[in-house]
């Protein structure tokens, strides 16, 4: 199964394009599957009805963005035009290598770049309903195409960094990413069903949060679980994870 872009109630429908070889990855591509497939089927329903997705609220707000000018005049819209043209697969490439910054970015950090330095606006809070709406908009115009997220030349070290962030103990119950999304995925974890960890849903509605969140408020979630430290949204070691999961 293709790592493929799920909207969800999750916002997005993708699962595997990226380089490397099946050997490299600790779950065989044949076993490959979204979290999606570990939904019930009443969550399933919901995510697949357009009209009572709830994370799809988000997606509209962000076509209104796309189109509402912004700092020195422009929206988006007037210099990528359709973005059901212009932003397709755009989301399948991040977490992406950054020639300027010489810097791993993933999309919201795409899009702050570009309000501050092509709108001369500033940049949206992380996690801001703003953010999220755009970023929601823009992965929606990729929905069902295949990750495609480039792990060789300068991006090698950012992805081998995230690699070492996914398989190190951590927090006060010494547990690594691994160990449950590796090792246990399918077990029951409490009430929900221990998933592979694919990212790509995000950003997504979760019934817990009753809102839309990003990959790593996810992450933070996580690390408040095994009681380890919190990173600030947006940090390098998140993005540099986000890359792993997306390979």
């Amino acid at each position: 199964m293709n790592k493929r872009l799920r909207l969800c109630f999750a916002i997005l429908p993708a699962l595997l394009g990226s380089l490397g070889s099946a050997e490299d990855r600790p779950i065989a591509a044949s076993d490959l599957q979204s979290g999606y497939h570990f939904l019930s089927d009443d969550l399933r329903a919901l995510q697949d009805d357009e009209l009572a997705n709830p994370g799809l609220l988000w997606v509209e707000q962000g076509a209104a963005l796309w189109r509402q000018p912004a700092g020195s005049g422009h929206a988006c819209s007037d210099c990528h035009h359709t973005a059901a043209d212009s932003m397709r697969a755009v989301a399948t490439r991040y977490p992406a290598y950054d020639p300027a910054s010489r810097q791993l970015i993933n999309l919201e950090q795409r899009i702050n770049l570009c309000r501050t330095g092509q709108q001369q606006a500033t940049a949206l809070d992380y996690e801001s309903d703003e953010l999220l709406a755009l970023t929601a908009f823009i992965a929606y115009q990729s929905r069902g195409l295949p990750l495609q997220v480039r792990i060789d030349g300068p991006a090698r070290p950012f992805f081998e960094r995230g690699q070492q962030h996914y398989q190190q103990r951590i927090g006060q119950m010494n547990l690594a990413c691994s160990q449950c999304h590796d090792q246990n995925w399918g077990q029951q974890l409490f009430s929900e069903t221990i998933s592979q960890g694919h990212p790509n849903a995000y950003p997504i509605y979760r019934l817990e949060w009753q809102t839309l969140g990003s990959l790593h408020r996810r992450l933070r979630s996580c690390n408040s679980g095994v009681r380890a430290e919190l990173k600030p949204y947006g940090d390098a070691d998140y993005v540099a994870l986000e890359l792993y999961l997306t390979w």
